[in-house]
């Protein structure tokens, strides 16, 4: 029989908590701390991630669904680019068959691309609306879905590659496509498309042999508590000031996966985090 190991546990309660409290996506946190802590091998990470992402958004979707808070004609174009997408790039990444060694360097330069666009995201979300929210209310409808197509197939190649994306940065696109909806909205089709993509992503590293069962097992056993009590803390907590502390924790993360291939971008990332703390 498995051991269960508590610290898996502890750790899945911990990202709940977090998601739950800033709606950020599991991904960005539960993957690099499979990677970084416990060692794991980035591919089963990403695939690991994948699947326990399917699971814990599909409960939150049917919430959203129950309280009529998702636009579906813009879950429906997000995953017209984001599921071929990632049965795209699932297929490259089978065609490759890369090494262990090459398939740790794509996975750790992509997530840390990922990670950093995930903090942009949070850090600099009201500066972008302000800019640019004027010019994307004069676009017309078709104009609107296409790019909602575009971005979709951006968040497939995304996610299928580092298991991020599809949480911060697919908000910050809805918000700018769609700046009518309300914010309750915006997340619950944010989410709703989050589980075909995490599924299918998620699948496809199955087939390619990058699936760890008991490790998402017991990850789902502190997590999906954890983002039950982080949601009902959600209200209580100054969120920009989280959201700020999470930020400065993804760019530090991102350049810690990012030295491990390019040693000279410890330098780079510190100033960033460093400028971060100070806005």
């Amino acid at each position: 029989m498995p051991v269960i190991d508590p610290l898996y546990v502890t750790s899945g309660f911990g990202v709940g908590l977090l998601v739950g409290m800033t709606g950020v996506g599991g991904g960005s946190l539960m993957t690099p701390l499979l990677i970084l802590l416990f060692g794991i091998h980035p591919s089963t990470a990403v695939g690991t991630d994948l699947l326990y992402a399917a699971a814990t958004k599909t409960g939150g979707s049917l919430v959203h669904s129950w309280a009529r808070s998702i636009h579906w004609p813009a879950v429906i174009r997000l995953a017209s680019g984001s599921i071929p997408a990632s049965i795209l790039t699932l297929l490259v990444l089978w065609q490759l068959d890369l090494d262990s060694a090459a398939a740790r360097s794509l996975v750790n330069i992509v997530l840390s691309f990922a990670l950093m666009l995930t903090a942009a995201s949070l850090i600099f979300r009201k500066a972008i609306m302000e800019r640019l929210r004027w010019r994307m209310e004069r676009l017309e409808e078709h104009t609107i879905a296409r790019a909602t197509v575009l971005v979709g197939a951006a968040l497939g190649v995304l996610v299928s590659i580092s298991s991020v994306g599809a949480g911060a940065v697919g908000v910050t696109a809805l918000l700018l496509l769609y700046p009518q909806l309300p914010m309750s909205r915006i997340v619950g089709s944010d989410i709703a498309h989050a589980v075909p993509l995490t599924l299918v992503a998620g699948i496809g590293h199955w087939a390619l042999g990058a699936i760890d069962w008991h490790l998402m097992a017991v990850l789902l056993m502190g997590s999906l508590p954890g983002i039950v009590i982080g949601s009902y803390f959600a209200t209580r907590v100054p969120e920009m000031a989280l959201r700020l502390l999470l930020a400065v924790t993804l760019v530090l993360v991102a350049g810690k996966l990012a030295s491990s291939e390019w040693p000279w971008t410890n330098s780079i990332v510190g100033a960033v985090a460093q400028s971060t703390t100070h806005r």
